[in-house]
């Protein structure tokens, strides 16, 4: 069973998802909050496996929520619930870790089946989709964060290097293995190296840390 903690300021909300995913066989909901500030005390109780978090809460936001949990020790997959496609505070909350975002009208089958990818440690936001809305939300004083990537990414080796940059240019695996002349399993392989090697959550982060490093 994936066990899923729902935060959401909105009852309704918090209702609707709570019906959805309690729909599917393989899901349990394990508890709900209303707040950020709820969420420390509910994963230690209740372990789940992902969280849904609502952006937007009146004492601790989702980002700020984001923040504490995966900072921690061995972290439960969050994935970020927004009503809003480009958004800032979401961009935040990638670089935090979190696998990915869903709008809250998400159609309640593709809801399920993001959950169980997370669920299974695959981001549900493509590189793709990172630099659409990495140049969609403006980011000021990005000169100190272009020099750390830089240095981040000098720390791989030149094969690991050039995975790390398909990954940033969206590419799968196996678009990558065709690309680099290697195996699907050898790409998967390097891309381990690079998240390990670089204390990095998912291939979001290393999309995020190749665009910030501008190579």
């Amino acid at each position: 069973m994936i066990r899923v903690l729902i935060v959401d300021d909105d009852a309704l909300v918090r209702a609707g998802l709570s019906m959805i995913l309690s729909g599917a066989g393989d899901i349990e909901i394990v508890g709900e909050a209303g707040d950020g500030a709820q969420v420390p005390p509910m994963i230690a109780e209740h372990r789940p496996d992902v969280v849904l978090m609502d952006i937007r809460m009146p004492e601790v936001d989702g980002l700020t929520a984001t923040e504490r949990l995966r900072a921690t020790s061995a972290p439960p997959e969050v994935v970020v619930l927004t009503t809003f496609h480009a958004d800032a505070q979401v961009l935040r909350a990638l670089r935090a870790g979190a696998a990915g975002f869903l709008l809250k009208d998400i159609p309640p089958r593709d809801l399920v089946e993001s959950i169980r990818k997370v669920a299974a440690g695959e981001p549900i936001l493509s590189p793709a989709v990172t630099r659409q809305l990495i140049s969609h939300v403006s980011e000021g004083g990005n000169g100190g964060r272009r020099d750390g990537a830089r240095a981040q990414l000098d720390r791989l080796s030149e094969r690991e290097r050039e995975v790390a940059l398909a990954v940033g240019q969206g590419r799968s695996n196996a678009e990558i293995a065709k690309e680099l002349y290697m195996s699907v399993a050898t790409v998967k392989a390097h891309v381990s190296r690079v998240l390990t090697k670089l204390a990095l959550n998912n291939r979001v982060q290393i999309a995020l840390l190749v665009y910030d490093a501008n190579p």
